[in-house]
């Protein structure tokens, strides 16, 4: 019983290194010689990550609406309530990027919109159903559609353009029309061109995404927004910006002082937008982000999160920044990704996409395991999958110069290497694991009939998870079941090496 648990093991430590180690590694390095990291054009992980997510979010969007759980979460829970939203927005604009690659000639598999109806319909309907609203009514009250609320709204305006492009279908144009007239009204009427997201908590980022969604909007809804939208670059500008001539990342709104500096989080976001809303000044913030925050470290490059004088900054960690990592933001850099290619800059979009597809770890059956667990398990799993589908398919805003350039850092070839050299590792271990069951050992397995029965606790739980859609959990449990049975080797005095062997037998005499 014991040999054919430790073969059975082995054949699943070899499958586990093909799949987490050796396969990604592979895919790594094909993904980042696609000349499209390196200039205009549609990443081929983008069209493949697209088709492995789209059935995925469309199945976990309605079972998340059916069930209601978002109806009793609390206001303190961010990533519980504000991601399942955003990462359902993120997927539609994404959609939309790559419909508008089909229709130029970029034809891979099923019209996009044709292929993700359903997704579509599902993330939409999440974003404006009123139980994921509860946390935001109850910052401001039966009135949150139409009292600043800048993110919520923002999303809400967001998905439902998207829904429109993309399907033409005439759903919740009323709901559109009145969040985008109703929004610009009040932002227009105010002192200093901000709002609040939540009673006394401005982003600007937010207000910026929100009105660029209010341009996009205007193509569907026929209406012309553009005067309102040159004034409200007034938001931004003069006494609202921080020392480095960038936007902040919070703000006072009845004033329009910043209460925190610019970081790269926000100035990546907003980065992201500008190009659609203000070209020229779009590019001046592009300059001035990329000259205070890009630093160049002995084996990785990227946007910081603080300023180089900001103190304690290096190591840290929030909801928004994500890790900070020797002074490189995720969040700022996920996001730079974007901006860069948002502003035609591939010579920086090109070496974070490499560093960024060297941590991913793609799986055979197309999920993305990092962002994965980087993402809220229970409430966004799909979070991250999302952001790297829109980050990726982003191409430069008509009229930006596009730069192209840069190199891979070395963190990506140690990244890639290691994970490589690990699954040769495990394999080979693997390996000759399922060969010794053939011969004898010296081995010794301690308590084995309790072993055993571990094992088989071990395998139900696996096979039960996975049955209940819980992977993690399946995975997990099946990697400690392959680490079964522990062992150990006999002890041997020095000097009394076959002892049990049998005595030769003396020679006769003739």
């Amino acid at each position: 019983m014991m040999r054919k648990i430790i073969r059975f093991n082995s054949v699943v430590m070899m499958s586990l290194a093909v799949c987490f180690c050796i396969y990604p590694a592979i895919r790594a390095v094909l993904d980042i010689r696609d000349p499209a990291l390196k200039s205009p054009g549609m990443p081929r992980i983008t069209w493949r990550l697209f088709h492995n997510l789209t059935p995925r979010y469309a199945n976990w969007a309605k079972e998340r609406v059916a069930q209601g759980n978002a109806e009793t979460m609390s206001t303190q829970d961010i990533s519980g309530t504000e991601w399942p939203l955003f990462g359902s927005v993120f997927y539609l604009w994404a959609t939309e990027n790559l419909q508008h690659a089909w229709e130029s000639g970029d034809h891979t598999g099923i019209e996009p919109r044709v292929y993700a109806r359903n997704a579509i319909i599902a993330a939409s309907e999440l974003v404006i159903d009123p139980k994921h609203a509860s946390w935001v009514k109850q910052h401001w009250g039966t009135n949150y559609l139409h009292h600043e609320n800048v993110f919520y709204r923002m999303l809400v305006i967001g998905a439902l353009t998207s829904r429109a492009k993309l399907l033409h279908d005439g759903a919740h144009l009323d709901l559109l029309r009145d969040q985008v007239e109703s929004f610009s009204q009040e932002l227009d009427a105010s002192k200093t061109g901000l709002l609040d997201d939540y009673p006394g908590q401005c982003y600007p980022g937010d207000v910026m995404a929100a009105l660029m969604c209010i341009t996009r909007a205007d193509t569907v809804l026929g209406t012309d927004h553009s005067k309102f939208i040159e004034r409200a670059l007034r938001g931004f500008v003069g006494k609202n910006e921080t020392r480095f001539h960038l936007p902040p990342y919070s703000a006072n709104a009845d004033t329009g002082v910043p209460s925190s500096d610019a970081r790269g989080c926000g100035n990546s976001y907003m980065c992201l937008t500008a190009p659609e809303l203000w070209p020229a000044q779009a590019k001046i913030w592009f300059t001035l982000y990329d000259g205070s925050f890009w630093q160049k470290r002995a084996i990785t490059v990227g946007f910081r999160e603080f300023a180089k004088d900001y103190p304690n900054s290096e190591w840290t960690m929030d909801v928004d920044a994500g890790p900070v990592i020797a002074g490189h933001g995720v969040a700022a850099n996920a996001f730079g990704i974007a901006a860069a290619r948002k502003n035609g800059r591939f010579d920086r979009a090109y070496p974070l996409s490499a560093e960024m597809l060297a941590t991913l770890v793609e799986l055979p059956n197309g999920a993305l395991a990092i962002p994965r667990l980087l993402s809220n398990l229970g409430d966004a799993p799909l979070l991250g999958e999302a952001a790297i589908l829109w980050q990726l398919s982003i191409q430069p805003e008509k009229g930006f110069p596009v730069k192209t350039g840069g190199s891979i850092p070395a963190y990506t070839y140690i990244v890639i290497g290691g994970i490589l050299l690990f699954g040769l590792w495990l394999l080979v271990q693997a390996i000759e694991n399922f060969r010794a069951t053939r011969r004898s050992s010296d081995d010794v397995i301690p308590a084995a009939a309790f072993q055993i029965i571990l094992w088989l606790i071990f395998m139900t739980i696996c096979i039960a998870a996975f049955g209940m859609h819980h992977e993690i959990i399946a995975l997990v449990a099946l990697v400690i079941e392959a680490m079964l049975p522990a062992r150990k080797r006999k002890k041997v005095l020095k000097g009394t090496e076959g002892w049990d062997e049998k005595p030769a037998k003396p020679s006769s005499q003739t």
